[in-house]
């Protein structure tokens, strides 16, 4: 599923752009913005893969706006100006729609985007750094507790803490951590997010159906928002 963002100052072209991402079943519509400024004070809150932009916009325009992003995500760039494609290409976007366009067209825009999207999501997956010490430390039970990285089956966020469940334990190690924090002191591809509560042990893993993961006989829910990462390891392996 890729999280998309409109950006158009042209109602009736927000309005068939935003009918043809309801269409596309792996386009997820995270918002609609009509200027570079909505869009920027989006960006701040949100985090989405794919930006459909228009070029021409009152103000700041489609162009400048991309250019003033730091890791920009992916672009597909809207206008009835087909002279802007050259400045297009040349910020590397993904594809360049001249208005009107069929829905065929922005299916094709959006089929590259996902294309490029997938490569991406492996590289991160296989590229992400391992953990050389191949254990962690975390404060459990009033002491410094040494957790073994390859023990771990999952781990599930609460409000305050994170509960660590072991092959070898009964009863998971519990430590006042965030799951940002949790998944950067693990720092391997082997394991991933797969929703806002868990981070698995993709090793450990059995089975892999619609929204749910199996660990033996062990359930954990994936979102949409992390079930492109698990395809792309599963893929790859």
């Amino acid at each position: 599923m890729m999280r998309c963002l409109l950006v158009d100052d042209e109602k009736l072209a927000l309005e068939l752009m935003e009918d043809n991402v309801r269409r596309v079943p792996f386009l997820q519509l995270q918002g609609i913005c009509k200027n570079a400024m909505e869009a920027t004070e989006f960006l701040r809150r949100e985090t989405v893969d794919l930006i459909f932009l228009d070029i021409q916009m009152p103000g700041i325009s489609g162009l400048q706006f991309l250019k003033c992003l730091i890791n920009p995500p992916m672009a597909v760039l809207v206008t009835a100006y087909k002279e802007h494609a050259l400045d297009g290409f040349n910020l590397d976007v993904t594809d360049y729609l001249l208005k009107p366009f069929s829905f065929e067209r922005f299916l094709k825009a959006a089929n590259k985007a996902r294309e490029l999207h997938d490569v991406r999501l492996a590289k991160e997956v296989i590229s992400k750094p391992s953990t050389n010490a191949g254990y962690i430390f975390v404060n459990a039970d009033y002491a410094v507790v040494r957790v073994n990285i390859p023990d771990i089956i999952y781990v599930e966020g609460l409000k305050d803490y994170v509960k660590i469940y072991l092959t070898n334990s009964d009863r998971p190690v519990i430590t006042r951590l965030s799951m940002h924090a949790m998944d950067d002191k693990l720092g391997t591809g082997a394991f991933a997010r797969v929703h806002r509560s868990y981070i698995v042990s993709l090793d450990k893993v059995t089975s892999f159906k619609s929204n749910r993961l199996m660990l033996r006989d062990i359930e954990i829910p994936v979102s949409d928002n992390y079930k492109d990462r698990v395809l792309a390891y599963i893929g790859h392996h």
